[in-house]
């Protein structure tokens, strides 16, 4: 089953970050090693048999997950900004219990209790009212119903953004994330029986930052608040690349560190 439904995103700080992952839907997947690692770890959490659950997908991108879930019997509502990528979702989970809805995951559309499980991976840290969004969410959560989610913690990316600073302090060029301490509080007054978070540290290696520079636009994680809306020239871009540099291992790779917060939230 495929229906398709169109929630306007009115927020255009949101328009501007639907855009650049549509523009990356075609490439996501190349580049989505660390996504998937973590959206893994959500995975492991969840029983392998979901027959007869209805799932929300929140931020489901590409669908890979989406149809992992599906694979497992749920019937899924996959939920996205982006058109193209969930187009992409689409036609990766054809004849699977797929609905697809676009839309904005602090204007969510659902009514009471009409989910068993919400799945989000890595969407969160792009909502700015994550506190009333953790509400809206155990709101559509039916009675025992279970939310997991992952996001992107501050000190995320700290070495591109300590390279960044070297060659140009005007501008932002890495976003700022969430502090574990809101979203400690923004689940415990979300309405859930039960909250338990976890955060951890992922690095992953890179032989050049402008080799990470090209899996984040690679998979759309381009919009950066407060950031220049000039294109960057390339020489700039080899200044940071050398500027980066200065967090060369002794292996010669260049680390890149992502804090990331695991959440589950039982109503």
């Amino acid at each position: 089953m495929a229906l398709a439904l169109d929630i306007e995103c009115r927020d255009v700080d949101k328009i501007a970050v639907a855009q650049a992952f549509s523009k990356a839907a075609k490439t996501y997947d190349q580049h989505a090693a660390f996504q998937r690692q973590v959206g893994q770890l959500l995975m492991d959490k969840l029983s392998h048999d979901l027959s007869g659950l209805k799932v929300l997908d929140l931020g489901c991108g590409t669908g890979y997950f989406t149809q992992l879930l599906a694979l497992r019997g749920a019937q899924v509502t996959a939920f996205d900004l982006s058109d193209d990528m969930l187009a992409v979702c689409q036609s990766r989970c054809t004849n699977l219990p797929v609905t697809y809805l676009k839309g904005d995951a602090e204007q969510l559309p659902f009514e009471p209790q009409s989910f068993d499980l919400i799945f989000s991976s890595l969407a969160l840290q792009w909502c700015h009212q994550v506190d009333a969004l953790m509400i809206s969410l155990v709101r559509i959560l039916k009675p025992q119903g279970k939310l997991v989610y992952s996001t992107l913690l501050q000190g995320s990316l700290i070495e591109l953004h300590t390279a960044w600073q070297q060659v140009d302090q005007q501008y932002r060029h890495v976003n700022q994330f969430h502090q574990i301490g809101y979203l400690k509080s923004a689940a415990s007054q979300s309405g859930a029986s039960q909250c338990q978070l976890e955060s951890l540290q992922i690095i992953l290696n890179y032989s050049s930052a402008i080799e990470l520079m090209k899996d984040l636009k690679g998979i759309g994680a381009t919009y950066v608040s407060g950031r220049s809306q000039g294109l960057t020239k390339p020489r700039t871009l080899l200044q940071v690349d050398q500027a980066y540099r200065m967090f060369k291992k002794s292996n010669g790779e260049l680390p890149a560190t992502y804090q990331v917060c695991l959440g589950e939230l039982t109503k």
